[in-house]
């Protein structure tokens, strides 16, 4: 007797390719509701939330370019950016990576799936490059609605940078789909540390949650006092440093740094789920994790990774303590007076005057004279000091900074209320507070030495 080969036989024995299963995977992640939602949502809210704040009469002054949204369509997406990097990216990846295997626990099918493909690797490569697409997608989409919308509510005007200088709509433009784009360097590394919580904790629930937790945990840590090779060597100080683009000249090392640890931790923790994939033994229908895996084979190496990286920043920066210090501060606020001061002469139609002719200086105290003039805090105040050509009596303005601990600084006028009081001022665009009255700014942590 002969055995005849049909066609469906013949299919079941050939492997199935990684582009096929990617194809497979991806159906089955955009066939889910949650996901649909979700990728709806990121097209769709951003666009309807800037849209509607900046027409709205109290603005989100709290937040990084905040104060500035009904002056310019693009500082909706730089504060969507400070919004989705403290939340909206870790929960979208803890939805998406998070469970792109454990979805497979939950359900029963790692068989029927390893008979069909024939192939972990195959399985893992599918899965992993399904989770990045549909991230993608809604990065993407987060971008593209908060631009429409914020272009459609207020228009295409320059923006004001982190040290007072006008950015062209054209170069605002470019350093806002820049800052978005390094976004991706966190998110990615969010999104391998979910593959990796999906691989070692099976059906448990806390693998769903881990990039969540882990992001959490991160801007808990930004928040503190950290010295800076720490605060460089975790991978969400990329959510914050993308500030540095919009100062003149940009800091550009931080930002570079940020990314390039946040792709680190994305290839170690891909290359740890890939082993630890791999390796299973699929036949315990059961599996729900191993706790003690998890922390030898997922939590120690990445311990060890945030050590190794704040060894390499220390050595390779010189960087040390909070890299908030009193020079720093002082030439920061020195220079965005500068700049906003010709604002504010614009606006009120009075003589021009440069930035050079005002040799502006600024003397900051933290607190009494027995506190060190350095690292974050509430407690700093500042005076600055002005010339006006023809004018022999210098003039001084006192600020009261609220500085934070990842080198964001807020200062809010406190006198003379003729120069850095809040009043109204003839712009563009409508009447906006006087420029002077309260403002954002930032301090870089590296040191001088350190920049490009």
């Amino acid at each position: 007797m002969t055995t005849t080969l049909t066609d469906d036989s013949v299919a079941i024995t050939r492997r199935v390719s990684v582009p096929r299963g990617y194809r497979f995977e991806l159906v089955k992640l955009v066939s889910q509701w949650r996901i649909r939602l979700l990728v709806l949502a990121c097209w769709l809210a951003p666009g309807l939330f800037v849209a509607a704040v900046s027409r709205q009469s109290t603005l989100p002054v709290d937040t990084l370019f905040g104060r500035w949204m009904h002056a310019t369509g693009w500082a909706g997406p730089l504060v969507l950016l400070g919004f989705a990097g403290t939340w909206a990216l870790p929960l979208l990846t803890s939805v998406v990576a998070g469970d792109v295997f454990a979805a497979e626990d939950r359900l029963g099918t790692w068989r029927h799936l390893l008979v069909a493909v024939r192939s972990p690797r195959r399985i893992f490569a599918a899965k992993a490059l399904a989770g990045l697409t549909v991230v993608l997608l809604m990065v993407a989409g987060l971008v593209a609605s908060s631009v429409a919308g914020g272009l459609l509510a207020v228009g295409n005007q320059p923006l004001v940078g982190l040290d007072g200088h006008l950015l062209s709509p054209g170069d605002t433009a470019a350093k806002v789909l820049l800052a978005w784009a390094c976004a991706l360097a966190p998110t990615l590394a969010l999104a391998a540390i979910g593959l990796l919580g999906s691989v070692l904790l099976g059906r448990s629930p806390m693998g769903l949650l881990l990039p969540a937790l882990v992001a959490l945990a991160m801007q808990l840590a930004q928040m503190l006092p950290l010295p800076v090779p720490v605060r460089l060597a975790l991978p969400g100080y990329a959510f914050l440093s993308w500030n540095g683009l919009f100062t003149r000249p940009p800091q550009t090392a931080p930002l570079l740094i940020g990314v390039a640890v946040s792709l680190v931790w994305a290839l170690t923790a891909t290359v740890l789920a890939y082993v630890l994939f791999v390796r299973r033994d699929f036949t315990n229908p059961a599996y729900d994790g191993s706790a003690r895996r998890a922390l030898t084979a997922g939590v120690l190496p990445l311990v060890v990774l945030v050590a190794a990286g704040a060894v390499a920043v220390a050595t390779t920066t010189g960087a040390g303590g909070t890299g908030i210090t009193q020079d720093k501060l002082q030439r920061s606020l020195a220079t965005e007076f500068a700049h906003l001061y010709r604002m504010q002469t614009r606006a009120l139609n009075r003589p021009d005057v440069t930035e050079a002719a005002l040799r502006a200086t600024a003397a900051c105290t933290k607190g009494s004279l027995k506190v060190a003039a350095e690292g974050p805090g509430n407690d700093w105040r500042c005076v600055v000091t002005w010339h006006l050509p023809g004018i022999q009596a210098a003039g001084t303005a006192v600020y009261q900074l609220d500085v934070t601990a990842d080198g964001r600084f807020m200062a809010d006028g406190d006198g003379p209320k003729e120069v850095n009081g809040y009043f109204l001022v003839r712009t563009a665009t409508g009447d906006a507070p006087n420029p002077l009255w309260q403002f954002d700014g930032n301090v870089e942590l590296l040191p001088a030495s350190s920049k490009g």
